[in-house]
């Protein structure tokens, strides 16, 4: 069994989702960095006593592993296509909007063996803001767990428009969390829910554009998400930019209808089983999204969960992501 030295700086469920499959398929060592401090001999040595090098996103966390993985030869494999390739100045969001993160991120792509991507717009950014050679990207979808929901998707749902996501400053636009608050005035007999962990005084924003139909829960566990996915007839997700959209899907295979816009990843993730906001992510625009889906036939709620379930399993994933790392062993000699 193949050894991996798994690289990362946080706890997010996609990450945690790949730990959990690479453990079934190799023998894995965590190299977790949350900060810039490290012990560069430690580092060393855990490079060095495996095969190879899987990092999640190119930053400062992975620097030092991609460094000392090319120097003693060792495959090394990113996964990119969020923050590190984003360039999103009007919402002070992405590495390649300049600095010194720009070249951290660009010199970790650059000495990359293996990219990974969780989109073909993920993909298409990565080449495009990061300069990365296309012939290094392979496109592997997240994988999504499907909710044990079957016998709920036939009881009407309640007049409830979700949105999941970390309360962070960058995320007010970027995630649409700013508008998404705002658009309750405009439909005060639908109820409003904002689930996802307060980071920042952020949360002040948007309390105070709130209006009493709209609820902000913070952070909850994975059991009461379900529950809320189950309750709910709409799932909003009107971004700026997005890498993949995990909580879209989330939503999508608990029969939620999704109203997005129709950036990044999103189209890629919906198909045809959703509303696409046709303006900006305007109050207006979600408001108008959130009718559309609400007026929308039953059938659509079972047609946006087929398709969640049927093209981003994460057996999947697991098989490919387990078919990239044998590839990169075998060309590496090890």
């Amino acid at each position: 069994m193949s050894r991996l030295l798994f690289v990362h700086n946080g706890q997010e469920k996609f990450v945690r989702d790949d730990q959990r499959l690479l453990t079934e398929t190799h023998t894995l060592s965590d190299w977790y960095q949350p900060g810039r401090a490290f012990n560069p001999i430690r580092l060393l040595s855990a490079v060095a006593a495996n095969d190879a090098v899987f990092c999640w996103f190119a930053s400062w966390h992975s620097l030092f592993p991609a460094l000392i993985a090319r120097a003693l030869h060792k495959p090394l494999i990113i996964v990119t296509g969020g923050y590190d390739t984003a360039n999103v100045p009007e919402a002070g969001y992405g590495s390649q909007r300049g600095g010194l993160p720009k070249w951290i991120a660009r010199v970790v792509i650059r000495l990359a063996t293996h990219l990974i991507v969780n989109s073909q717009s993920a993909r298409a950014e990565t080449i495009a803001n990061a300069h990365a050679d296309p012939r290094k990207i392979t496109v592997i979808y997240h994988g999504i767990e499907p909710l044990n929901l079957a016998s709920e998707l036939s009881v009407p749902r309640e007049r409830l428009a979700l949105n999941v996501g970390g309360v962070r400053a960058e995320n007010l636009l970027r995630k649409g969390l700013l508008p998404f608050v705002q658009a309750a005035a405009l439909l005060p007999n639908v109820q409003f829910v904002q689930a996802g962990q307060w980071f920042d005084s952020s949360i002040d924003t948007l309390k105070s554009a709130a209006t009493p139909n709209m609820r902000f829960v913070g952070h909850i566990s994975s059991d009461e998400l379900n529950r809320l996915y189950a309750r709910a007839s709409v799932y909003v997700q009107p971004s700026l930019h997005e890498g993949f959209g995990l909580s879209v899907a989330e939503a999508m295979s608990a029969g939620c209808i999704p109203v997005v816009t129709r950036v990044g990843s999103l189209p890629e993730v919906v198909g045809s089983c959703g509303i696409f906001i046709a303006a900006p992510n305007t109050p207006d625009a979600i408001a108008d999204g959130i009718r559309q889906a609400l007026a929308s036939p039953f059938a659509l709620r079972e047609q946006a969960r087929a398709h969640i379930l049927h093209n981003f399993p994460m057996e999947r994933r697991r098989a490919a992501l387990v078919s990239l790392i044998s590839a990169a062993l075998r060309s590496s000699g090890a």
